[in-house]
């Protein structure tokens, strides 16, 4: 028998990946429902090939005899309806921002720190880090196994779809409305996005850094070591999907581009494409659909000593999202620590 799986925040496009996802890895459920408010409640969403599930209202979803839920609904929601769904015994593994700093609460990348899973039962949920984040740790990890992180300035380069999916049709909106010479007018971003780039995404912080600088420090602390130092740059622009990263690392002693380069090609969950020609290199595009992190631009970083930069990509609604809160999932099943539910 297999597992009753519920998706909540199902009509969303990180929902919406949640359930594709299930369906390419095979993920053994018996059941899959599928979660949103109460304006989707009744309509139908895409899972698999040839079926469909009927949505139901998160209000009055009974999460008793559910094995696990995927959240992606919003912190908001998730604060109210993740604890409701975890006393009532699903484990919750949340994509929001609501619960990763909790220290009940596990904040894992299961090619990164699989271990911190041990402590989920303090209350039955488990956080996926930020999509900026978990892209970044799983190139750092392997690395850091061998020459140890002292610092990380990184900029990012975040597609629209790690805003929602209101913020991917206006950049569509916006790019066709600019071959007509149509005013624009900003109502999912503080400036236009079409064919420009934005730094900032999220709230602005005391210190003028914005929220999502400070989870990438914050998170990257929790997850792999608390003694690394992140300063980040976090920059919205006019892609659909994808995320890119330019990562500066300062290494605790000397780690030469080939022993970087052999280390990440053997990492789980990264690909290497790093050939110094034309096109050698992987772009966001290249990553849309994939599951893994793609490292690129392996070089020497003179400016610190031992240090190094890379460039990184990696698919957020996929890694970033979807298939990380499933292979969390994968991961509990593997160690034996999820017991199925009688329906």
């Amino acid at each position: 028998m297999g597992y009753r799986v519920a998706v909540v925040g199902a009509t969303g496009a990180v929902g919406r990946e949640m359930l594709r996802v299930l369906v390419e890895r095979d993920f053994p459920a018996d059941e899959v429902f599928a979660v949103a408010s109460g304006r989707s409640a009744g309509t139908s969403v895409s899972f698999g090939e040839d079926k469909t599930l009927k949505v139901h209202d998160l209000e009055k979803f009974d999460f008793r005899g559910i094995d696990i839920g995927l959240f992606s609904p919003g912190a908001s929601v998730s604060a109210v309806h993740a604890p409701r769904a975890g006393a009532a015994g699903c484990v919750v593994i949340d994509n929001t921002s609501q619960f990763r700093m909790d220290p009940e609460v596990p904040l894992v990348v299961p090619e990164v720190n699989p271990q911190a899973l041990a402590g989920f039962r303090k209350r039955n949920i488990i956080a996926n880090p930020n999509c900026s984040t978990i892209q970044m740790v799983v190139a750092l990890k392997p690395l850091h196994d061998i020459a140890r992180i002292k610092r990380v300035v990184v900029a990012t380069y975040q597609s629209t779809s790690g805003a929602g999916k209101e913020a991917m049709e206006e950049l569509d909106l916006q790019t066709r409305k600019s071959f007509v010479f149509e005013e624009m007018k900003p109502e999912q971003f503080t400036k236009r996005i079409a064919f420009n780039c934005i730094p900032h995404i999220d709230k602005f912080m005391d210190d003028g850094s914005t929220k999502e600088e400070w989870k990438m420090s914050a998170e990257t602390k929790k997850i792999l070591d608390p003694a690394i130092a992140v300063m980040a740059t976090c920059v919205r622009v006019p892609v659909f999907i994808g995320h890119a990263e330019a990562v500066h690392v300062e290494f605790e002693k000397p780690l030469s581009v080939e022993e970087a380069r052999a280390a990440l090609a053997r990492a789980p969950g990264v690909q290497v494409i790093d050939r110094r020609e034309d096109g050698g290199y992987a772009t966001p595009i290249e990553a849309v659909g994939e599951d893994d992190t793609f490292v690129s631009r392996i070089r020497k970083d003179p400016t610190v000593p031992n240090g190094l930069a890379f460039w990184c990509v990696a698919d957020n609604l996929r890694k970033g999202a979807a298939t990380n809160a499933i292979q969390i999932a994968e991961e509990l099943v593997a160690r034996g620590m999820l017991a199925k539910k009688a329906a």
